[in-house]
């Protein structure tokens, strides 16, 4: 050998024997805490992506629909559009005879006819039903007469009966999808109904794949001696995929300063964040940590976390970027990989974080463990004669099937020397599920309770809502179907809303005020300027108006009873569930009134007479106060920024009981 050589080599017998000591070990809680600080867990910019491409992708912001689906009212079943009245009493011995208008619904036409007292318009499944009429009978309930051009109808039909109302499935300024929902083939149907060619979404965050060592090979090369198939690189892509970032795979590096640093610096210009594997312990080979600490400041956070397996880890920050070096063996790399870097993955994805279900199992034998490291231990599981067993796999850090064969892991804490046998350990679930709402709430829908849902969703709760009417919230509660009634019920005795209807056992969070009024096509002489008493007067004295009601139990039927008392106009039964479905009504020339909020008035271009300005509060069990998610929600109302987010939709925030 010569003397150069000899040189060299005695140099890397030294630095191998010397082996570079770690920097401070940390404990997983610090370890977890400077690198949250350093380095911000927050979604990237969103981008414009098409509809075809959003497969897959996250919301970056709630989707209100921009027009009602349907668009309007609707026939559920191929018949003929009558007025339900003219049907009262019919029979097989008695029918009712209807004489047919000159027009056929088909779907995509638009009814130009209206029906009159005694007439019906043929309508197919899915065809605009026309003005006047306020139901849907069914062919099978008919017998035509094609000399007389009339039908019988051989059977009555109830106001409402196979009609969709507009904006039942979706209305106007609905939000239907909220910011940060996944969007899969279901999302995609639904933002194709609401005619929306592409979509805002989170953008995909690029994360670096490196793998160094001089001992890796490509799967599909012939292995030399010594030499292994680098299984993390795959395993780390993989892994960044199934989180909702894009992995930017840059292959192997050899165990060269040099050229692994022109690499680290090549990874940090193309990406968002780094993950190389290897490099991190105490070998001869290993000098990634040298050189991330002169690729910036602040350089290392993080050289030694106490885990096992995972002890080697190490964490930095270069160019505002997080660079993350994992251990080289595979289950060390995916234990640190799923504990420090799943969460930023996530995050900068506009992903919530990962959710885990953990179950109780029996520990069969003592689990020996290194006192001041949390460890944590891959099981299978096994039926017991009283409950799960936890079996632990004899398999360390080095194992590659590790992961693939446990059904789960449990830790043992740092501060413990191991576990006793017949203790219970909490097993964690690999491949665990979505866990269900947080908070459900039903009742009377409003546009404003869908911006309060979203900042709670921003403060880590999920809420699911379901919109029944103010009384059909109040039974639901009742009947503990859900955490929350929304409401808005006036007690015509009393003048107060909400309070009164009130059980035993439930307590009232006030919400906030809307404004009510009666709803009209602008420049119609018989509203405008008008009081809404005076308008609805003069329209009930109107043959010709027509009305568009609202569901019994909702708070604005009791507002219109008020107003019409025992009269039943033109229009008395069509009788939607929504403020949206009677703003469309009207906007659309099928009604000439009826009686919405001020809010959906504006959205719709309607003229709008004041009423009366009600109260829109959430009953709740005063047993459930303490739940975190209705806490969480009972605390948000009143807030400066749920008080600003209703103030921009036109409503009166903080109302009282009264």
């Amino acid at each position: 050998m010569s003397a150069d050589r000899e040189a060299e080599f005695a140099r890397r017998l030294a630095a191998a024997a010397r082996q570079e000591q770690f920097l401070t070990v940390m404990s997983r809680e610090e370890a977890l805490a400077a690198f949250r600080a350093a380095v911000p867990h927050a979604a990237l910019p969103p981008e414009t992506v098409p509809l075809t491409r959003a497969l897959g992708r996250v919301l970056a912001a709630d989707v209100a629909s921009p027009i009602d689906v349907p668009p309007f009212d609707r026939a559920l079943v191929d018949g003929f559009a009558v007025r339900a009245a003219d049907t009262e009493g019919a029979n097989a011995a008695r029918p009712r005879r209807l004489v047919l208008n000159r027009e056929i619904l088909a779907c995509g036409i638009a009814a130009t006819l209206p029906v009159a007292a005694g007439t019906a318009t043929p309508i197919a499944t899915g065809g605009m039903i026309p003005r006047g009429a306020d139901a849907v009978v069914m062919v099978e309930q008919t017998e035509f007469f094609e000399d007389a051009l009339a039908i019988d109808v051989t059977g009555p039909v109830r106001p409402g009966q196979f009609l969709g109302y507009a904006g039942a499935d979706m209305a106007f300024g609905e939000t239907v999808l909220r910011k940060g929902t996944v969007v899969t083939a279901r999302e995609i149907g639904m933002l194709a109904a609401c005619g929306l060619a592409e979509i805002a979404v989170v953008r995909r965050p690029r994360v670096a794949v490196l793998s160094t060592g001089d001992e890796l090979m490509a799967p599909g090369e012939q292995l030399r001696p010594g030499a292994i198939y680098d299984s993390n690189g795959a395993i780390v892509a993989a892994s960044v995929a199934e989180n909702g970032g894009e992995s930017v795979a840059l292959g192997i590096v050899r165990d060269d300063e040099a050229a692994l640093e022109r690499a680290l610096r090549d990874a940090l210009a193309q990406s968002d964040l780094v993950v190389l594997s290897g490099g991190t312990s105490k070998g001869a080979g290993d000098v990634s940590h040298r050189i991330l600490s002169r690729l910036g400041e602040p350089g290392i956070l993080v050289h030694g976390v106490a885990l096992k397996p995972g002890k080697p880890l190490c964490l930095a920050v270069a160019e505002g970027k997080a660079v993350v070096v994992l251990p080289g063996f595979p289950t060390s790399a995916m234990f640190t990989f799923h504990e420090f870097v799943v969460p930023l993955v996530r995050a900068l994805a506009g992903l919530p974080p990962r959710e885990e279900t953990a179950v109780p199992a029996r520990l069969p034998q003592r689990l020996t463990s290194e006192l001041g490291r949390t460890e944590f231990v891959m099981a299978s599981l096994a039926q017991g004669d009283d409950g799960l067993v936890a079996l632990p796999l004899p398999k360390g850090s080095g194992s590659v099937t590790a992961f693939s064969q446990a059904e789960g892991f449990f830790a043992v804490p740092a501060a413990r020397s191991g576990l006793e046998a017949g203790e219970t350990v909490s097993v964690v679930r690999l491949g665990a599920g979505v866990r269900p709402p947080d908070l459900t709430i039903i009742g009377s829908h409003c546009i404003g309770l869908d911006r309060v849902v979203g900042l709670l969703a921003e403060r880590g709760f999920r809420a699911r809502t379901v919109w029944v009417g103010s009384a059909g919230g109040l039974a639901a509660l009742r009947r503990g179907e859900c955490d929350l009634a929304a409401m808005h019920l006036l007690d015509p005795e009393t003048g107060r809303y909400n309070a009164p209807f009130l059980e035993p056992g439930m307590a009232l969070a006030p919400g906030w005020r809307r404004l009510q009024g009666v709803v009209f096509r602008a420049g119609d002489p018989r509203f405008d300027g008008r009081s809404a008493e005076d308008a609805v007067r003069a329209a009930l004295a109107d043959p010709d108006s027509v009305m568009v009601n609202r569901n019994a139990g909702s708070g604005t039927r009791l507002l219109v009873d008020g107003l019409i008392g025992g009269a039943r106009p033109p229009g008395f039964w069509n009788q939607p569930r929504s403020h949206n479905a009677v703003a469309a009504a009207v906007a659309q020339g099928r009604a000439d009134w009826g009686v919405a909020i001020a809010s959906v008035a504006e959205g719709y271009g309607l003229g709008f007479l004041p009423l009366a300005q009600e109260h829109y509060d959430f009953a709740y069990r005063t047993a459930d106060r303490e739940k975190p998610a209705l806490a969480a929600f009972l605390a948000l109302l009143g807030t400066a920024e749920a008080d600003a987010a209703l103030e921009s939709l036109g409503f009166e925030p903080g109302a009282d009981e009264a």
